[in-house]
């Protein structure tokens, strides 16, 4: 069996003396995308964000590829093929998109190569190219944060909460790209709470509450026996 992209073994993490992540073991398998789902409070961005090296775990490990990443910073772990698409999209609100996706070569990545990239998976930003960023839709701008991600040719690509704030229809449009971006190879995991969304283009699905990743299997397999705890009105 090959190595897993990411392997979390054991993790915990805590707010002062709330611990949130208590004992959290998740494998993701290289080009696969794996849905982490589960209710507000479960722990899952908290978990990504120690995954990203943005928070300080308490203990356990974390493996990117087989190798222990567990005191890497955010700046180490990107070069290595790490990307975060954060909760909230953050892009720059007064630069144009052409200048967003331009900030990227300034990580070497050649400007043209930037704009091929974002331009074929997202063709609506071609035509937004002068608009100013915070000017664009809610479902634009998650467009150019997955697009400033991609351009850094990430082999393992975290996608919190990508459906917030956007309409139903825009959702199935985000993951069609997210589809589209797996069948090139990229590993992705999704923390989301739009689960039959995100089950839909899962190859794998995990479940978490309490701080604990409860359950994990095929899709069709945890819709059936998790419904309970992950669906909570968001299908």
């Amino acid at each position: 069996m090959s190595v897993p992209i990411l392997e979390v073994v054991d993790l915990t993490a805590a707010y002062g003396r709330i611990e949130v992540l208590r004992g959290v073991n998740l494998s993701v398998p290289k080009g696969a995308v794996m849905a982490l789902l589960g209710p507000n409070g479960a722990g899952k961005s908290t978990l990504v964000q120690c995954i990203a090296g943005a928070k300080e775990h308490t203990g356990g490990d974390i493996h990117l590829g087989g190798v222990n990443v567990r005191k890497a910073a955010p700046e180490d772990l990107a070069r290595i093929g790490l990307c975060t698409v954060p909760e909230g999209r953050s892009v720059f609100p007064n630069l144009t998109v052409e200048e967003n996706l331009q900030l990227m070569s300034y990580a070497g990545v050649p400007a043209g190569a930037v704009l091929e990239t974002a331009f074929s998976y997202f063709p609506r930003l071609h035509e937004r190219r002068k608009q100013y960023a915070g000017t664009m839709s809610g479902g634009e701008q998650q467009m150019l944060a997955m697009s400033r991600a991609l351009a850094s040719d990430p082999a393992l690509l975290l996608l919190d909460e990508l459906s917030m704030g956007l309409a139903p229809l825009i959702v199935e449009e985000l993951y069609d790209t997210v589809g589209r971006i797996a069948e090139s190879g990229v590993s992705i995991l999704c923390i989301e709470q739009f689960a039959r969304t995100a089950l839909r283009v899962s190859d794998y699905a995990a479940v978490m509450t309490g701080g604990r990743v409860v359950a994990s299997g095929e899709p069709a397999e945890i819709l059936e026996t998790m419904s309970d705890v992950i669906l909570g009105g968001a299908a």
